[in-house]
């Protein structure tokens, strides 16, 4: 069944995009950036971000999977600096890994972030930038920020392509817009 929703039109990078408007809970609707496949909108994202960021001084860029992995890989091209993903589900391969648990509005259920045991020791007395594609409620930046102090990493500065909801809330963090939410 296509049913047609709702969209918020916002400009990104010097991209337009029409986003669609989904309830995440009763009278609350949120407009959905899905950056994944959307190779224009992410490689303008990462050079906008990369020259916001020229001034930070970090070695890794880190963030969580799986919608943010597309804008790691660009920004991490476009930087020069390597990246790693926080994952949400532990495999064996991932040894002693730390983790966090942290809710996201997207899902509304309870997330486990897990940071392989290889990945520690790059992120260990490190310079570390959080890395998302929309910070809303900030509990996966806190899920992220948690993991990241259990592994002696730096974090310098937190970004992202868009913030969303209160706006001062989200005045420390770099990004390239803001989005509203929807209140009936």
């Amino acid at each position: 069944m296509n049913q047609t929703r709702e969209t918020y039109g916002i400009d990104i990078a010097g991209v337009h995009r029409e986003l669609e408007l989904f309830e995440v809970k009763p009278g609350l609707r949120i407009a959905i950036l899905n950056i994944l496949g959307d190779t224009e909108l992410v490689e303008a994202c990462a050079e906008a971000l990369g020259r916001k960021l020229e001034d930070v001084q970090y070695d890794v860029l880190v963030t969580a999977e799986a919608k943010s992995i597309p804008i790691a890989h660009a920004l991490s091209v476009v930087t020069e600096k390597p990246y790693i993903i926080l994952r949400k589900s532990y495999k064996p391969y991932m040894g002693d890994a730390l983790q966090s648990e942290t809710l996201s509005i997207t899902t509304g259920e309870p997330q486990t972030l897990y940071l392989d045991e290889k990945d520690r020791e790059l992120v260990k007395g490190k310079k570390v930038i959080i890395l998302d594609d929309v910070i809303s409620t900030g509990s996966t930046l806190q899920g992220m920020r948690m993991i990241l102090e259990k592994a002696d990493a730096n974090v310098v500065a937190e970004a992202a392509i868009l913030t969303e909801g209160e706006r001062a809330k989200w005045s420390g963090i770099i990004s390239l817009g803001h989005l509203p939410v929807f209140t009936e």
